[in-house]
């Protein structure tokens, strides 16, 4: 069995077309964990990406959204404690624009955005009659760390990050008004459970356009582009500089 000690980085999936392509990723698949805190009901799959010892948990079947996600979070901090970097992966709906040519099993972000940490949830705000959308709330931002890697990786993937927005979209009008007055390039339902419960970066891979033709399709394709993404993402960033984080659950206990 394996020492939850030892895991460092905590890797989220809403889905087990997620969780498959995540564990096909890892370089070493470890034994479960020896011991999880009482009342945790996650499923974790752990094992290494390059140097990191990573810990990757799906949220139950059928439950989506952000209070799933934020459960899932949860429980995975207490039971691994020394986790200091969350990774929420898998698949979303994307919003393209003429300025954002992208395609399905194209990779977006969720990094830096404007005013923002990169993620804005719709629920939060609202359409006022004939004025852009207005945010109510804002959502924190992933760790330095993290945004440092992402930073690394745009130069070699000669790419930009936007915003996601969290909220599934079957609407093609709201999809082309988001994108065109915020900028937003995803759509996706669990990230904004996480960001100020889970300090993490979001990385979707596009399985749909987030109009009315949604399906499950290019689900599979997208969830290994995403994950293929994040562990890119982990071999930025060394060890020693993910021991320089803050425990997530020491930076949730200061909150």
């Amino acid at each position: 069995m394996s020492d939850p000690q030892n895991y460092t980085v905590g890797w989220i999936c809403a889905i087990p077309t997620e969780f498959a392509a995540a564990r096909a990723f890892l370089d070493e698949q470890h034994p479960g964990p020896d011991a999880i805190a009482q009342h945790d009901n996650n499923t974790y799959a752990l094992g290494s990406m390059g140097k990191h010892n990573v810990v990757i948990a799906v949220m139950p079947k059928k439950e989506y959204g952000i209070a799933a996600a934020a459960t899932v979070a949860r429980d995975m901090v207490h039971s691994f404690p020394n986790v200091r970097i969350g990774l929420m992966v898998g698949v979303g709906g994307g919003a393209p624009s003429p300025q954002y040519d992208f395609r399905l099993g194209d990779v977006v972000v969720g990094s830096r955005g404007a005013g923002n940490g990169g993620v804005i949830q719709y629920d939060y705000g609202k359409s006022i009659q004939n004025q852009l959308f207005v945010e109510t709330g804002s959502l924190n931002q992933p760790p330095p760390a993290l945004l440092n890697a992402v930073a690394g990786l745009e130069t070699d993937y000669m790419m930009e990050g936007s915003e996601l927005n969290v909220k599934v979209m079957k609407d093609a009008e709201m999809r082309d008004k988001l994108s065109r007055e915020r900028g937003v390039l995803c759509f996706e339902m669990e990230a904004a459970g996480l960001m100020n419960h889970f300090p993490c970066l979001v990385v979707r891979g596009i399985c749909d356009y987030s109009d009315s033709h949604k399906n499950k399709q290019w689900q599979g394709f997208a969830a290994m582009t995403a994950a293929a993404y994040a562990k890119d993402l982990l071999r930025q960033i060394l060890p020693d500089r993910i021991n320089a984080e803050k425990k997530i659950k020491d930076v949730l206990g200061s909150s």
